[in-house]
């Protein structure tokens, strides 16, 4: 009989135990008391905080440019009046294509002279072969003969002169009535043009016809000011925005700092260099420059989005697993674009909830 009511309560203390163990794994499943639920967890974003680069942001104003490599400023070869104008203002050119045609008397003087040259030439060489062979019959002495090979030569070398001065004032270009054209030495768009059909370009005129530049790149000139200057150096990322495309994004270089302040404006100046493959950007236009330094200190980094900011305090909603959330506390260094930096809250490897997560929170906080 002892060892019936024995066995009876022995049973008895493991239902007991087994019960209270079955509570204590339940309570361990819903660390919570808000779970996510398989719809839920379609909604929101699970990231990880991690030790970052802290960016630093500075905002300029600046101006878009041409690449003064790639712009030409076209002249005349000489004097004359222009016959023919092909371009107008904002047109795009090929390299090669004409741009003006001029009848000039320079030109005209320089095949006169070529003609002239050459006829000498013809002279020259038939005295110099007459001499010759007086010299081989031992008619001529051998200083005549020598003599009008000398004429000879230089009647080549003044003939060459005169060729070198046709090419200088355009070369394949010109013809021997005297009239040349100016064709465009690179290609891209007239963003100057100084002369109009009929007008006479003196000998003396040093200014340009056309002006050509090609924007398949372009530069940006942004002002610095004296406290930001250390906040700037060359190879840092900047990336623009204009009014004319206030939704794109155009990514650069910095790849100039000027060393010298404007005396009136006290501004530095630097030059952000800007591929420009689709000929958006044009030149005059004004731009908002951010530049981007990730050269500073590291610190646990997050999603902006992941915030929740009340009450003058900010929240992130930690997650362990689906039936496992916690509201977190964090303290805030700065926020550059996307990205928060963190000074205290989080550890590297710990999880947040970067989308939807309001409602986490809402109903974390109301419990």
């Amino acid at each position: 009989m002892k060892v019936f009511k024995f066995l009876i309560v022995s049973l008895f203390a493991m239902v007991i135990f087994a019960s209270c163990k079955s509570k204590q794994a339940d309570a361990a499943a819903t660390d919570s008391p808000v779970t996510i639920s398989d719809s839920m967890a379609k909604m929101i974003k699970i990231d990880s905080a991690e030790t970052s680069n802290i960016s630093d942001e500075l905002k300029l104003s600046g101006e878009v440019s041409f690449n003064d490599n790639k712009v030409v400023k076209v002249f005349p070869f000489g004097s004359g009046r222009i016959t023919g104008v092909k371009v107008s203002f904002g047109d795009k050119v090929n390299k090669g294509q004409v741009l003006a045609t001029i009848q000039s008397a320079d030109v005209a003087g320089n095949y006169s002279d070529l003609s002239t040259a050459n006829n000498d030439i013809a002279i020259a060489k038939k005295e110099m072969d007459n001499e010759e062979s007086l010299f081989k019959n031992g008619i001529a002495s051998e200083r005549e003969y020598i003599v009008a090979k000398e004429n000879y030569q230089k009647a080549v070398t003044a003939a060459q002169k005169v060729n070198e001065q046709i090419n200088i004032n355009g070369g394949g270009h010109t013809a021997a009535g005297g009239s040349y054209t100016v064709t465009a030495p690179i290609s891209g768009y007239v963003v100057e043009k100084k002369i109009n059909e009929g007008a006479f370009i003196r000998g003396d005129n040093g200014d340009n016809m056309f002006t050509i530049g090609d924007i398949s790149d372009v530069w940006i000139w942004a002002n610095v000011y004296e406290t930001d200057i250390a906040r700037v150096k060359e190879g840092y990322t900047a990336t623009v925005t204009t009014l004319a495309y206030p939704d794109k994004l155009f990514t650069g270089v910095v790849d100039k700092v000027n060393q010298i302040l404007d005396p009136v404006t006290k501004v530095m100046k630097i030059r952000i260099k800007l591929p420009n493959p689709e000929l958006q950007l044009k030149p005059e236009m004004f731009a908002n420059i951010t530049i981007q330094n990730k050269e500073g200190a590291k610190a646990i980094a997050i999603p902006a989005a992941a915030i929740i900011s009340e009450n003058g305090k900010n929240y992130v909603v930690r997650y362990h697993s689906n039936t496992s959330l916690a509201v977190q506390e964090v303290q805030l260094l700065k926020t550059v674009g996307d990205k928060t930096y963190l000074s205290s809250g989080l550890a590297v490897g710990d999880k947040v909830i970067s989308a939807n997560q309001i409602l986490l929170f809402r109903a974390l906080t109301e419990k």
